[in-house]
């Protein structure tokens, strides 16, 4: 800004120079000067387009570079790419960082990166527990969620190293280049347990069921396998799938209580009783699945009616399987005589999901469409769906909390693992 500030004065300083010089003394100075002044404002013109150009092309290759680490695949150049990113987003105005196609990518605030320990050390021993997560490039959430489910796993099994890998390298990426903070993915994890002479490797996923996140991580692990003595891969959150939405087990029930005790606590109820005397839903949100896994969902719908919480609704953002769409998910709370609604995601992480699509209060989201009502566009859907009225915004509220913070969630976790190394 100050080099096109700076060019713009000198052609505005020498084209009027070059008027007054030419007007003085002489019988058509008037017409001299006008001539120069227009030339002047041309030049200034000029510069001022040059100025602009050049911002634009600042903005558009940020843009560019931040696309190109946007990616799932790790290569050879992916650090020199984050930081490339970074380095020319650190070049850019205040003013330019707010031109990029998503500014919040290096300055959304997400919390205190330094808080969070990557878990990515050598020195590992002879045995390693891997918690393998899908990941979150929210700081805050990554370091209390997925980092209270690691540390409850290290506590309850001190005679193990416990490291950590990620699914997405897309928030691999990210947090490498806004906050320089390196994060293994699966491959990368496995290699540093081969090269660290791990024998016995124990894997606990943070995923919530048995999806295709789960089953690509054992078909990494398959791959392997043979350069451990033993290798083991422990049960998911909520378990087994089932066969059928009535097909619960001890682990969905568990997760059950834990969730919605913890929202109650939150929202300083003394029970989820007194939630539903005083016409308070809750709804957790979770992500959905095209996977066959999906089912857990309705499942988990099934084990809230079982244990009596009528006043606990399952949703999802892909709104897969069907019903757990927000339209559906609306109607059943409103057929149910609910007036205000809680809204706190079904996920081990407050990421990306949790704080934009439920709790924004912009069009779209989950919480613009309990207060609002009207029209809502659901993943996938051909035309948006009239969701009726909204319940307004005295009357609906967010809880952005993941559940790997809720220690009786990090307790079915330790069980699974110590079901596995024992």
């Amino acid at each position: 800004m100050k080099k096109k500030f700076l060019a713009v004065s000198m052609a505005v300083v020498v084209v009027l120079g070059m008027a007054l010089a030419t007007g003085c003394g002489q019988s058509g100075a008037p017409d001299a000067a006008a001539s120069a002044a227009g030339e002047a404002g041309a030049a200034v013109s000029a510069a001022e387009e040059a100025g602009a150009a050049a911002e634009d092309a600042a903005v558009a290759e940020v843009n560019g570079l931040i696309e190109a680490i946007q990616v799932q695949e790790w290569t050879e150049t992916t650090e020199a790419d984050c930081a490339a990113a970074k380095a020319a987003y650190d070049a850019l105005s205040d003013e330019q960082k707010e031109m990029l196609d998503d500014p919040d990518y290096f300055g959304l605030d997400t919390g205190d990166a330094s808080a969070d320990d990557p878990l990515n050390q050598d020195e590992i021993g002879e045995k390693e527990l891997l918690g393998v997560s899908f990941g979150t490039s929210f700081n805050e959430s990554r370091a209390t969620d997925i980092g209270g489910v690691e540390k409850a796993l290290a506590e309850a099994y001190p005679d193990w190293s416990v490291r950590r890998a990620f699914t997405a390298q897309i928030i691999i990426n990210h947090v490498l280049a806004r906050d320089g903070e390196s994060i293994d993915n699966v491959d990368q994890a496995l290699q540093r347990a081969i090269a660290n002479g791990v024998k016995n490797l124990v894997i606990q996923p943070t995923h919530l069921m048995h999806g295709a996140e789960y089953d690509e991580l054992a078909e990494a692990v398959a791959a392997v396998e043979d350069q451990f003595e033993s290798v083991k891969i422990a049960e998911p959150l909520l378990g087994a799938v089932g066969a059928d939405i009535s097909e619960i087990n001890a682990d969905k029930e568990a997760a059950a209580k834990a969730m919605v005790a913890e929202a109650a606590k939150v929202a300083g109820a003394d029970s989820i009783d007194a939630l539903a005397e005083d016409g308070t839903a809750i709804v957790f949100m979770g992500h959905g699945t095209s996977h066959e896994a999906s089912i857990t969902y309705d499942q988990m719908s099934t084990q809230m009616a079982e244990l009596g919480y009528d006043n606990v609704f399952v949703g999802t953002v892909e709104g897969n399987p069907a019903d757990t769409a927000l339209p559906e998910v609306k109607k059943a709370v409103e057929a149910a005589g609910f007036t205000k609604v809680i809204l706190r995601p079904m996920m081990v992480v407050a990421g990306d999901h949790a704080n934009n699509d439920m709790a924004a209060d912009e069009e779209g989201s989950w919480y613009y469409g309990f207060v609002n009502g009207g029209e809502f566009e659901v993943e996938g859907a051909d035309e948006a769906v009239d969701i009726g009225a909204g319940f307004g915004a005295d009357n609906v509220t967010t809880q952005i909390e993941g559940l790997g913070r809720i220690p009786a969630i990090e307790e079915i976790y330790v069980a699974h693992t110590g079901a596995v190394i024992e």
